[in-house]
């Protein structure tokens, strides 16, 4: 059998100087636009008052004892979790014991979950305004074109994401339409923007969606209208199912068994 037919296109090779260094440069000048326009729509965080830092550390205290139990002893575990559990169980680090048991409030009346919307709507539009100029710039100018062809193989899964915008059964699974190099793009710029911006960036279109989905990874452990004696108890619960497990449990014979 003789090699298999190799599927040539005859393209203007113009198109890859015209399309794909335009797309990836307004990429890139867009991400650090996004950056640069997220820092100033920021607020000034307010100061937490003693009891509401002290009821978020007290939160996160009880979630780091049932994450991360196995590095400490038994006894240790045990004495924290009970400590822990009653104090969840009483309500003793809520910073407004006295509504405890009432409905919660509504969030549009109060300023801080006002205050953390309106951040929230802000940060989406940052992504969504830029999305939507760029989406509208290429498929005005750049739809249905050919623009490069990948050196190594592909399955034919990767064919709807890499000929987005290009009708065609039969064409190789390789070759990458314009569209779809503008959602590689999308997806695959976090190194260099880590290089142009550092670590901590507001460029990379998709991590900022992430954080917009888990809000509470970003360290508000309370959401607007949130009840945080439910959430305690929640954690007093999660708690008292914890069976307890040593990491270091006969590590000495463990040691000597070693050869």
């Amino acid at each position: 059998m003789g090699d298999p037919v190799t599927q040539t296109i005859h393209r203007d090779p113009a198109l890859f100087y015209w399309i794909l260094f335009p797309i990836s440069i307004v990429m890139i000048l867009t991400g650090i636009l996004r950056h640069y326009a997220t820092i100033l729509l920021q607020t000034t965080p307010k100061k937490l008052s003693l009891p509401a830092l002290r009821e978020q550390r007290q939160l996160l205290h009880g979630i780091n004892l049932r994450t991360n139990y196995s590095a400490i002893s038994a006894s240790s575990f045990t004495a924290r979790k009970n400590y822990m559990v009653a104090a969840y169980k009483n309500g003793d680090f809520l910073k407004d014991p006295e509504n405890r048991g009432k409905p919660a409030g509504n969030p549009m009346t109060d300023p801080a979950a006002m205050e953390g919307m309106m951040g929230m709507m802000k940060g989406n539009m940052a992504m969504m305004i830029p999305q939507t100029l760029i989406m509208s710039w290429i498929n005005a100018f750049f739809a249905g074109f050919v623009i490069m062809k990948l050196p190594f193989p592909l399955t034919l899964r990767f064919k709807s994401m890499l000929q987005s915008g290009i009708a065609t059964h039969d064409l190789d699974v390789r070759w990458v339409s314009s569209l779809s190099w503008y959602f590689l793009n999308l997806f695959g710029l976090q190194s260099v923007f880590i290089f142009i911006l550092g670590d901590d960036n507001a460029a990379n279109q998709m991590a900022q969606q992430m954080q917009q989905m888990n809000p509470g990874g970003a360290g508000a452990m309370f959401q607007p209208g949130q009840d945080p004696d439910k959430v305690f108890r929640n954690e007093a619960e999660n708690l008292e199912v914890v069976e307890h497990e040593y990491v270091l449990q006969g590590v000495e014979e463990r040691v000597l068994a070693l050869p």
